[in-house]
């Protein structure tokens, strides 16, 4: 039975994964971890990381960029591994992260849901064939709640488009101050934020005369969660290293 640690446990991710793993018999919370919220629950709640008594063999956090060091020295410390599944790492982070996978074993991946990992497979593929022929626009859609724009995911489908470019490409953001034309040297983000859209992603390769659109749609968080106990019962007996959900699926 793996043994996992919840940091966000009330969370609205928090709540689904809950639910999930009561479903599972090859795995277990032992403890959650909330700081900004109170309730019932059948495991210990803690504050704070550091205040968490019950041993566990992994980390999932669906919380805030900000617990990052609380609980990367936390697993460190207990020899657990941690599955990180929040959005919004700046780029000194996903570094810190990358160093503190030569000591635990670390799965970080910008979104836990299978379908969306197979997509940005698929960009990729896509890209490799349709070459500079073809102008790539990537669109996003979250709800009203989301911080961070463009979404983690879709810096890893264009991340994963570049490297079949050699990162030559650059991310255009916003095209409103500029009166020329589009570039073939850049890739075009564009987020929507609006009501209770759980996630949708799109990518569009435009070129002469035809367009071809690959697109992932998730209906509720559930696949967020089913991928991130997945994870966290993948990474239960696993060496240090840097995982993600290539690490699962192909």
């Amino acid at each position: 039975m793996v043994k996992i640690i919840l940091n966000g446990c009330f969370g609205r991710m928090g709540k689904v994964i809950t639910e999930i793993v009561k479903e599972n018999n090859e795995c277990e919370i032992v403890a959650g971890v909330d700081a900004f919220s109170q309730g019932q629950s059948d495991f210990p709640i803690y504050k704070n990381i550091d205040d968490v008594k019950e041993k566990a063999d992994v980390i999932i956090d669906f919380s805030n960029p900000s617990a990052l060091d609380n609980l990367l020295n936390f697993a460190t410390n207990n020899k657990s591994a941690i599955v990180l599944a929040t959005t919004g790492y700046n780029d000194e982070q996903i570094s810190k992260i990358k160093e503190y996978s030569k000591k635990i074993p670390v799965f970080f991946t910008f979104n836990m849901s299978l379908g969306i990992n197979l997509l940005t497979a698929l960009a990729k593929k896509a890209a490799s064939i349709l070459g500079n022929d073809f102008d790539i626009e990537i669109i996003e859609k979250h709800h009203n709640q989301k911080l961070d724009a463009p979404s983690g995911t879709a810096l890893m489908l264009a991340n994963s488009i570049n490297e079949v470019f050699d990162d030559s490409l650059q991310y255009e953001y916003d095209r409103h101050s500029k009166r020329q034309k589009r570039s073939k040297k850049e890739i075009g983000m564009h987020s929507v934020r609006g009501g209770t859209i759980v996630g949708e992603h799109e990518v569009i390769f435009a070129g002469k005369d035809e367009v071809i659109t690959l697109s992932h749609s998730a209906a509720s968080r559930t696949v967020f969660a089913n991928g991130a106990v997945k994870a966290a019962i993948f990474m239960s007996k696993k060496e240090p290293n840097l995982y993600d959900m290539k690490s699962i699926i192909f």
